[in-house]
């Protein structure tokens, strides 16, 4: 057999393995149908959450006396030591009493002059009367006479104002504090000469226990609070709203509970915000004054409060916070949401998402708009679990 008796065998082989090559393309990867994405979600379910808001704040003390002398005179002793708490009347400094011992004591010499004059001429007048009866004496002489009792009767008034004065200015020689409370540092020392309501105080006290926190509020945070509870969605609880927690400098929580005592009826037009007094006590006086705090100040309570994981919650191009969500029918939607604040975790919404729906939490990246999925559950937080922190921070609204 010659080779080309083989020629008809060989085209048939090769028509063959044409045939199973062709066959196993159809067979193959492109020809499989793509698998569903799965997603977790969340089902959104409403709950009650006690909000607040964190105030930014200084404090101040309670009652503040500048200590000024009310009569000149050269400091004899200082009393006191510096930095340590005082009572209500405890003496604090002695000016030099002698010339007004001696302004007293002449007072009262005076005084009983006059009144020592005053009985001669009241009798020389009651004679003048019975005289003038009989004609004895003149009008006028009767009437100079009666002048006479007047004037010594003013004169004993004028010396009793005097010696009540001395006494006064004599009293004033021994400057004592007008409050109790801490005392600061004295301005002037002894041997100085100090003048009647100096415009320099020797010294001031303080009083701490309890001591006011000045926090201020933006105007425009007033209003979305008072609209939130005329509108029903914030329901107030006076008892509540009245106590305020006071966070310290470096962070951490004061043991003790302030009150909230008043708003301000003014705001402030440099700045759009007002100030709340807070009155906290003080005891161990670990609050000084003009320390910087933060208050956590009541709004009110949200009774369908919708709260989501941050993780469910993304930023379109525009900025703006966006949420995929799982319809009836299995396919995906984004909405665009308003947030109201961070709580823990987890987001306050305040619009875009409603109660019932799957917000996607796990798996986000994978889909878009309008694709089927398929659900899982999730195995982390779910939504709408209470967090324990509820304070607003001006940076977290949207």
């Amino acid at each position: 057999m010659n080779r080309n008796d083989y020629e008809p065998l060989r085209w048939a082989v090769v028509l063959m393995a044409l045939t199973i090559l062709l066959g196993g393309c159809d067979r193959g990867p492109g020809k499989q149908a793509t698998p569903v994405p799965e997603v977790a979600t969340v089902t959104i379910q409403p709950q009650q959450v006690e909000l607040s808001t964190e105030l930014p704040g200084r404090t101040s003390a309670y009652l503040v006396a500048e200590i000024r002398p009310q009569v000149n005179g050269i400091i004899k002793q200082r009393l006191f030591q510096e930095g340590s708490d005082v009572k209500a009347g405890q003496l604090l400094y002695q000016i030099d009493p002698a010339p007004f011992q001696v302004a007293h004591n002449s007072a009262k010499a005076s005084l009983g002059k006059a009144q020592a004059n005053l009985p001669s001429i009241r009798l020389r007048a009651e004679r003048y009367q019975e005289l003038l009866a009989d004609k004895a004496v003149s009008r006028q002489d009767y009437d100079d006479a009666a002048a006479a009792v007047a004037q010594a009767r003013a004169e004993i008034e004028y010396w009793q104002a005097a010696v009540e004065g001395a006494r006064i200015n004599l009293g004033y020689t021994r400057v004592t504090a007008p409050i109790s409370g801490r005392i600061g540092k004295s301005s002037v020392t002894v041997g100085a000469l100090v003048t009647a309501y100096q415009p320099t105080s020797l010294s001031t006290i303080q009083q701490l226990d309890p001591i006011y926190v000045d926090v201020t509020q933006s105007s425009a945070d007033l209003l979305r609070l008072k609209r939130n509870l005329e509108a029903g969605r914030l329901s107030a609880n006076e008892a509540n709203l009245r106590k305020v927690r006071i966070l310290l400098e470096d962070g951490t929580p004061y043991s003790l509970e302030g009150t909230l005592q008043f708003r301000d009826v003014t705001v402030d037009p440099a700045t759009g915000s007002f100030t709340l007094r807070i009155v906290v006590p003080n005891p161990k006086h670990l609050l000084l004054p003009g320390m910087f705090v933060r208050a956590v100040v009541q709004e009110g309570i949200d009774a369908q409060a919708i709260l989501v994981p941050q993780q469910g919650v993304s930023r379109n191009p525009k900025g703006e916070p966006v949420a995929l969500v799982v319809d009836e029918a299995g396919k995906v939607q984004q909405r665009v949401l308003t947030l109201n604040r961070a709580i823990a975790d987890q987001w306050l919404v305040a619009s875009g998402l409603a109660a019932g729906e799957r917000l996607i939490v796990e798996g986000a990246m994978n889909v878009r708009p309008g694709a089927a999925v398929k659900v899982i559950p999730w195995d982390g937080p779910k939504g709408g679990v209470k967090a324990p922190n509820t304070k607003r921070s001006p940076a977290e609204s949207n």
